[in-house]
């Protein structure tokens, strides 16, 4: 089978890809309820409701363990993988983003008058815990329904 139509064929595959796009629509949909702006830019974003790593790698390793086994070494990895990831999303990159959120702050009080708007730190990076499994339970559904 040729790559390009096989890669469709893989649900897999289509599953942690569904994941991913649904978990940035959502992202959309929560910023026009909430904000009541339409930013398509969060289509490609990090950040913010839900995690669409966090729903990447649950629906992932959901199809690993459906189509492999739950006793299966590729299922550990997918599972170990998927750890790092939300460990990741919600430790390492939140951290980064709040220490992006004090650094932006410093610089504007210490240059009121600098015009700096274009040279701000990127602040919404990481994800709270509620976003991380808001991602994880959208992950489990989309893996549970493809």
């Amino acid at each position: 089978m040729p790559i390009i139509p096989g890669i469709f064929y893989n649900a897999i595959l289509v599953s942690a890809a569904s994941a991913w796009a649904i978990a940035q629509l959502l992202k959309v949909l929560v910023s026009v309820i909430l904000l009541r702006k339409l930013n398509f830019q969060l289509i490609f974003s990090s950040g913010g409701f839900p995690s669409s790593h966090s729903a990447t790698v649950s629906a992932l390793a959901l199809g690993i363990g459906k189509y492999y086994g739950w006793d299966s070494p590729i299922f550990a990895v997918a599972v170990v993988f998927g750890m790092i990831v939300l460990y990741d999303a919600a430790g390492v990159r939140r951290a980064a983003g709040l220490q992006a959120e004090v650094l932006n702050q410093l610089v504007e009080r210490m240059y009121p008058n600098l015009n700096i708007e274009k040279k701000r730190l990127k602040e919404l990076i990481g994800h709270t815990p509620f976003e991380v499994f808001a991602g994880v339970s959208l992950g489990i559904i989309v893996g549970l329904l493809l």
